[in-house]
């Protein structure tokens, strides 16, 4: 579904992305692990769009999108969750989720999708007349979650959806990404969290300082003694 092949970004004179490939095939779960400033959420936003690469090639259903607009990419079926969530803090839930929704002119299908947001998010429905800024974080992630997928996305970017999160809200958070999964939405996941997204994901690339290291299946990565002591804390 997604193919990147040795895409090179740089903020100024500074290169954030040195040469990364990677694919994902439809209906994984594919996880980016590594530490803080590996360049992880980078790549995101280069994929939907928000940063342009200097060279390499993006392709989404076999067609470019590598320095596309962003809209243009979202119109495409490719959603993302920015890291820190960015709810509109004085809107309220429900108008939040519409703007989701703002290239979509199916009607019947804007409701239907609102109706699967609130089922897989009971929350956000019993505070869909609140304002958004006075959810708790886990809500606002929930929020920010829902509204990406009222673009009805193939592909869903996740950027560090546990980020700042109690432990027991984490694993609610987990529990529906794996339902999103079950709906037929394919996941490319940025997660702080590597036991946790090893957990549910299909296939893992490890990044480090701009350059993916390492890759392969879940949880053979998860069993790994090398990415034990480097990521997960030799837990």
């Amino acid at each position: 579904m997604l193919k990147v092949n040795d895409i090179n970004v740089y903020y100024g004179n500074i290169q954030a992305l040195k040469g990364i490939s990677l694919e994902v095939n439809a209906g994984e779960i594919v996880t980016l692990i590594g530490a803080n400033g590996a360049g992880k959420s980078t790549l995101l936003k280069t994929i939907s769009g928000l940063l342009k690469p200097k060279q390499g090639e993006i392709l989404y259903e076999g067609q470019s999108i590598a320095g596309k607009p962003a809209q243009h990419i979202v119109k495409r079926g490719i959603s993302q969750v920015p890291e820190g969530r960015r709810v509109f803090a004085n809107m309220f839930v429900e108008e939040n989720l519409q703007l989701g929704a703002y290239l979509r002119k199916d009607k019947e299908g804007i409701k239907n999708d609102a109706q699967r947001v609130y089922e897989l998010f009971p929350r956000l429905h019993e505070r869909k007349k609140q304002l958004a800024g006075t959810l708790s974080g886990g809500e606002q992630q929930m929020l920010a979650m829902g509204r990406a997928l009222m673009a009805n996305p193939k592909l869903l970017l996740l950027d560090e959806p546990s980020m700042g999160l109690a432990p027991l809200l984490v694993k609610q958070i987990f529990n529906i990404i794996e339902e999103i999964k079950k709906t037929g939405t394919t996941i490319l996941l940025v997660e702080q969290n590597a036991n946790l997204a090893l957990s549910i994901a299909d296939r893992a690339y490890v990044v480090e300082t701009g350059r993916i290291v390492l890759s392969g299946e879940a949880d053979e990565l998860n069993a790994s003694e090398e990415i034990k002591k480097a990521y997960l804390g030799g837990h």
